[in-house]
C-alpha cells in the first residue's frame, strides 16, 4: 500500500489545501463546541441547536472557502447556491449523518468538493469522530488520512453479489422509507449483508477503502455525493444513477465493479426509484 505525507497529496492540486482547511476548521467545531445539553429526547432547543451546528458549520466552510477565493461559486445543504465568475464551484456538505452527531455516534463527516467548470475535481471527508479523513483527486487516486500520512486506498475484490457486503440509507418521509424497505426486502436474499452507517458520504469512503462491496440510495443530493463519490471512483468503483451514467440522477449506486451489473439488475428487478 503506498503511503506518503499529507503534505504531498495536498500538493497535487491547486484546490486541495484550501479544501482541507475548509474542511478542518468545520469539523473542529462540530467536535469541539457542541453544546452539553444536545439531548435526543425534545423537539425544542436541542434540535434547534443541531441545526444551528449544520449552520455554524456551514458559515465556516464559506468563510474559509470563499475568504481565499470570492469569485468561486458555492453549492452548501444549509446555505443554498452561491453563483460565481471563476469557474469553480465548491459543493459542501457541513455535517453528513446530523442524526448520528444528535445521538453521540460517531459516523459524521464534513464533505468539501470542488468542480470545474461543472466536473468534480478534488473530495475531502473528515470525520473526526472517527479519527480519520479521506482524500479523492480526479485522476490522481484516492488517500485516507491518518496521523498526517495519506494511504492510498483502493476497492476489494468481489466477485459475486451473493457475497457482497452492501450498505445503503433510508428517507425520511415514511412513504419513502417504506418503499425503500421494501427494495431492501426483495435484495436482502441475493447479498452477504446489509450495513446502515446514517452517513452517505462515509458509506463511499468505506467503499473505497475495502470496508464495504456497495451502495446505493435514492435522494441523495448533489453534496451528498460530491466528494464521497469521486473517492470511491478513483478507488476503483463503479459510480453512477442507477438507470442513467449520471452520479446525481435518481438512485445512485457505487460498486465494486465485477458485481456492477449484478446490483444494478437486482435494483432494477425489485423496481428501486419507481
Amino acid at each position: 500500500m503506498t503511503c506518503i505525507s499529507l503534505a504531498d497529496v495536498l500538493g497535487r492540486h491547486f484546490l486541495l489545501g484550501l479544501a482541507w482547511q475548509a474542511a478542518e476548521v468545520a469539523a473542529a467545531f462540530l467536535a469541539n463546541d457542541r453544546p452539553g445539553d444536545l439531548a435526543v429526547d425534545t423537539k425544542s432547543s436541542p434540535t434547534d441547536a443541531v441545526t444551528e451546528m449544520d449552520r455554524g458549520a456551514e458559515s465556516r466552510l464559506i468563510e474559509v472557502l470563499l475568504g481565499a477565493r470570492p469569485h468561486d461559486g458555492l453549492l452548501g445543504e444549509e446555505g443554498g447556491e452561491r453563483l460565481g465568475s471563476s469557474g469553480v464551484r465548491w459543493v459542501v456538505d457541513p455535517l453528513d449523518g446530523t442524526v448520528n452527531y444528535l445521538y453521540g455516534l460517531p459516523a459524521w463527516a464534513v464533505s468539501v468538493a470542488a468542480e470545474e467548470d461543472g466536473e468534480c475535481v478534488i473530495g475531502v471527508v473528515v470525520a473526526p469522530a472517527l479519527g480519520e479523513a479521506y482524500i479523492g483527486l480526479k485522476h490522481g487516486g484516492a488517500w485516507r488520512i491518518s496521523g498526517g500520512l495519506a494511504h492510498r486506498i483502493y476497492v476489494r475484490e468481489c466477485e459475486s453479489l451473493s457475497h457482497a457486503l452492501v450498505s445503503t440509507g433510508l428517507g425520511y418521509s415514511a412513504l419513502r422509507r417504506s418503499e425503500q424497505a421494501r427494495v431492501m426486502l426483495d435484495v436482502a436474499p441475493l447479498v452477504r449483508d446489509f450495513r446502515r452507517a446514517g452517513a452517505a458520504v462515509l458509506d463511499l469512503c468505506w467503499l473505497a477503502a475495502g470496508r464495504l462491496d456497495a451502495h446505493y440510495e435514492q435522494g441523495l443530493n448533489r453534496w451528498d455525493i460530491a466528494a464521497g463519490g469521486l473517492i470511491a471512483a478513483e478507488a476503483g468503483a463503479l459510480v453512477g444513477g442507477l438507470r442513467s451514467p449520471d452520479r446525481y440522477e435518481g438512485v445512485l449506486v457505487a460498486a465494486v465493479p465485477a458485481i456492477d451489473g449484478e446490483l444494478r439488475s437486482a435494483l432494477e428487478s425489485a423496481g428501486a426509484g419507481l
